[in-house]
């Protein structure tokens, strides 16, 4: 995967924000509806949403964006917000990207016409968002706003561009809210340090509604570290720019371990950097039953902790009903049982031979999960789980 997403960069493919996911078929299961009709639509995106039955007036609104190829089906089946809209009760709108605005599906976080206030596809997000307030009656200080990759671009874009329409973003190997206005800088911004300053990445975040004084979303950041699509420095990067737009220090409040080898930076409760010790590129999740589990795994859907529950415990929604916390729950501390399957600890020369991962131009992937494991040689190593026959996740610290 790492080809497609690099191979056509001077083209537009990789440079777009990734490749995230596979593609699949674009109807949607039962339960996603399509709203065909929800006013303004200068992007020309699809909007799908899923509605717990039964759903009460005064909840919130999660609006989840998928990456690039993907679908809102994909979205849906995958990354745990229906399971949990079910138990917290809240809707989830689901836009779509069509490839008659980006070849690859992506959402065009790049694009000034697009990711700016009032404009495209991030105007179309804000008539998706008044269709959903409308229909049920929700609650317009809970309204969120998470995506993947490209999604994860726009999720701070739209931040960025309607602080006063979302309460908080989850952001997930995304890239800060306008890092790039072309797609030669895209590139740059997935691959590089910007080497700018907190404050002048803050500045990118207010010059998008110039006046609004606040309050400012509240902002969860998930990186991995062996991200090779969406460089780790992003999740970096994304922290400096929103704890500045907060005003508050780059040193953090408290530090915490977390399931699947995952660190979390917490900065006074406004913005949270989740960091998942050699994950490649793709949204967390920890399928199974538990009450801090959620998700399936998939192409980009890569196991070792559901990102959805942590980001969800953030915004505020496992609480009654009322405007969001100043405080949120303490993630449970507590590892999780490992996911079970064979587990394999050798280097990436071994695994390779082994049939649990692949080489390309150098580079080594887990079979089926397609996680980047880094070069191929007998000195690297990891530790690789099978979750399902021939499905092979990095599982580092767990075997």
């Amino acid at each position: 995967m790492r080809k497609l997403a690099f191979a056509g960069l001077a083209a537009i493919t990789a440079a777009v924000l990734t490749t995230v996911g596979v593609a699949s078929a674009d109807p949607p299961p039962s339960s996603l509806v399509q709203v065909s009709s929800f006013g303004a639509n200068p992007g020309a995106l699809a909007m799908y949403t899923y509605t717990p039955s039964g759903l009460e007036s005064g909840r919130p609104v999660v609006v989840a964006l998928h990456g690039c190829t993907q679908s809102a089906s994909d979205y849906y089946a995958h990354s745990g917000w229906p399971e949990l809209a079910d138990r917290w009760r809240f809707e989830v709108v689901f836009p779509q990207q069509s490839t008659a605005n980006n070849s690859l599906k992506c959402f065009n976080w790049f694009s000034t016409a697009d990711d700016t206030r009032g404009n495209g596809e991030a105007a179309s997000v804000k008539s998706m968002v008044d269709k959903a307030v409308g229909d049920h009656g929700s609650d317009r200080s809970r309204v969120f706003v998470t995506g993947l990759s490209a999604g994860g671009g726009m999720t701070a874009d739209l931040l960025a561009a309607y602080p006063d329409v979302f309460a908080g973003g989850g952001i997930n190997a995304g890239l800060p809210a306008q890092c790039a206005t072309s797609i030669t800088q895209a590139t740059s911004c997935q691959q590089n340090n910007q080497n700018l300053t907190p404050a002048q990445w803050a500045s990118k975040v207010k010059a998008q509604y110039p006046g609004y004084s606040g309050p400012w979303p509240r902002v969860a950041i998930w990186q991995g570290t062996g991200d090779y699509t969406v460089y780790p420095v992003n999740g970096t990067e994304l922290r400096d720019q929103w704890t500045a737009v907060h005003d508050v220090s780059q040193t953090p409040t408290s530090t915490q371990s977390l399931p699947g080898g995952t660190t979390l930076t917490n900065y006074a409760d406004k913005v949270q950097l989740y960091s998942i010790a050699g994950m490649g590129h793709g949204t967390a999740v920890a399928p199974g039953t538990g009450t801090t589990q959620c998700g399936s795994t998939g192409a980009y859907f890569l196991a070792g902790i559901c990102s959805s529950y942590y980001t969800g415990v953030f915004f505020g929604l496992d609480k009654g009903s009322g405007t969001t916390p100043t405080t949120t729950t303490t993630p449970p501390t507590t590892t999780t049982t490992p996911p079970s399957g064979t587990c394999v600890n050798a280097s990436n020369y071994a695994h390779t031979q082994a049939g649990r991962a692949h080489q390309s131009s150098g580079q080594v992937y887990a079979n089926g999960s397609n996680q980047a494991m880094g070069l191929w040689n007998t000195f690297t190593t990891h530790a690789l789980r099978e979750t399902s026959s021939g499905y092979w996740v990095l599982a580092d610290g767990q075997c």
